[in-house]
């Protein structure tokens, strides 16, 4: 019999897989690990140095710092609603989504680089918001981007990632980028 191959209750064959060969998941823990980094140092910033509901211009126009706080779940779905336990029941639901994703992230093969790459981005935007809304009750944004009168939802360095990683993601699930085009 072959190496890696074992004989199974019925009989037959199966490869086993030797987990001491597969290289370790670094990148699903350290991508993470930056992303919540870098979302708290800069909500920790903004909250030092812009008091709440203040705006500071960086592209007048277009872009500005404004401190505002959302105690809703995405894009500030909910946050103009209120409930009881509200703050509980959105954290509970983002926490159960964030584990549900990092068993996904766990199940994919090594050679998977891509979709590794937006979970991880994923798991670390939600790992960031997650903090904030544990520690204190809502999520810091600060990202303002507008054109006139239409302003975008204000987000924050974890929602960047998270976006960022779904639309990784998609694209994966797309196989964009895997088909080259053959010269006749």
């Amino acid at each position: 019999m072959p190496p890696g191959e074992v004989v199974t209750r019925g009989g037959g064959t199966a490869r086993s897989i030797d987990h001491a060969a597969m290289p370790p998941r670094r990148l699903e823990i350290w991508l993470p690990i930056v992303i919540v980094a870098l979302d708290q140092l800069t909500k920790a910033m903004v909250r030092a140095m812009l008091p709440l509901y203040a705006s500071r211009p960086i592209v007048p126009g277009f872009l500005d710092l404004t401190h505002v706080r959302n105690t809703g779940a995405a894009f500030g779905i909910l946050n103009a609603v209120d409930f009881p336990f509200k703050t509980v029941v959105i954290a509970i639901i983002a926490a159960a989504a964030l584990i549900g994703v990092g068993f996904y992230a766990a199940s994919l093969a090594h050679h998977q680089l891509v979709a590794r790459v937006g979970l991880a981005l994923i798991i670390g935007g939600a790992a960031g918001n997650l903090l904030d809304r544990i520690v204190a009750g809502s999520v810091v944004d600060f990202v303002d981007v507008y054109w006139r009168t239409y302003h975008f939802w204000a987000f924050n360095v974890a929602d960047s990632a998270i976006t960022i990683g779904v639309a990784i993601m998609i694209l994966d699930m797309l196989d964009v980028g895997t088909h080259v085009s053959k010269a006749a």
